[in-house]
């Protein structure tokens, strides 16, 4: 990647799914850092700790998951919901509010039209400190998914194949 890059064929590297100490080590041991680390974050897995270790370091946070695929009902979440309403905004936007706030990238998934825009219509408010501490107190610190740093896991993952 590091070739490509140098050669111009491509403009940035990025990697997913890096915990700190497995991304200090790629940094420290290769000429170019990673522009970006994806990795899951959304209000019950913030990732505050890694977010500014990223940022120290020059790397891009990006959150993948940022609705956590809808788990813990994060769209009927009294806290999100409420906050929200105080908005005139869905929670959906107000997750996406607080990710950008907290200079996340977020690219969320969606294929319906009007999903999209909804996605896109998080620039005409911002959330107040109250507002992003009543978020952070929904950190649960732990996954929803996966351990990243479990042998097994990881063993599983490396053999899925995508046809």
């Amino acid at each position: 990647m590091q070739d490509l890059n140098t050669a111009g064929l491509v403009k940035a590297i990025g990697v997913s799914n890096f915990h700190s100490d497995r991304l200090v080590d790629l940094i420290t041991h290769n000429d170019i850092a990673p522009a970006v680390n994806q990795i899951e974050t959304h209000p019950f897995h913030q990732r505050a700790e890694e977010s500014e270790f990223m940022r120290e370091h020059g790397v891009q946070h990006e959150s993948w998951g940022p609705f956590a695929e809808g788990k813990n009902n994060i769209f009927s979440d009294p806290t999100l919901t409420a906050v929200a309403g105080a908005h005139g905004k869905s929670v959906a936007q107000v997750v996406l509010r607080w990710l950008i706030q907290r200079d996340v990238v977020v690219i969320p998934k969606s294929v319906r039209p009007d999903r999209m825009a909804e996605n896109l219509d998080v620039f005409n408010f911002e959330l107040t400190d109250e507002e992003m501490n009543l978020i952070a107190a929904l950190d649960t610190e732990t996954s929803l998914f996966f351990d990243h740093r479990d042998p097994k896991m990881v063993s599983f993952l490396g053999q899925r194949r995508v046809d």
